[in-house]
């Protein structure tokens, strides 16, 4: 069993910026597939940057392009979100997820990841 424990969210003004980092307890974050999801109030979870295992691709929902960076540390089994330019509907709690694959692909669907965080909040404030 992984556990993930996501960290670094706050309460920010809007235009500033934020790194969520998530840890993996797995003994090698290697050959694991990463996405961060997020789920503003009164909403469903939604999918916005995922990364596969190698680092090589990622993918981002179209609000956040441009905006956030994905990455990955295997060596620390850690995964980063970026999020530059915050806007209040960047407001939400925001989850790490994960599942072993070694492919190429990124996967942005939640039946995908078999991992989750308990996540991190984030608020944007005007």
């Amino acid at each position: 069993q992984v556990q993930l424990v996501e960290s670094g969210g706050e309460s920010v003004q809007a235009g500033g910026s934020l790194r969520l980092s998530c840890t993996a307890s797995a003994r090698t974050f290697n050959g694991y597939i990463g996405g961060w999801f997020r789920q503003a109030p009164g909403k469903e979870r939604e999918f916005v940057a995922g990364i596969n295992w190698s680092g090589e691709n990622t993918d981002y929902v179209n609000s956040v392009k441009g905006r956030f960076s994905i990455s990955r540390d295997n060596a620390k089994n850690t995964l980063y979100l970026q999020m530059n330019s915050l806007k209040p509907e960047d407001t939400g709690v925001y989850y790490c997820a994960g599942r072993n694959r070694y492919t190429a692909a990124v996967l942005t669907e939640e039946i995908d990841y078999v991992y989750w965080g308990r996540g991190t909040q984030v608020t944007v404030s005007v």
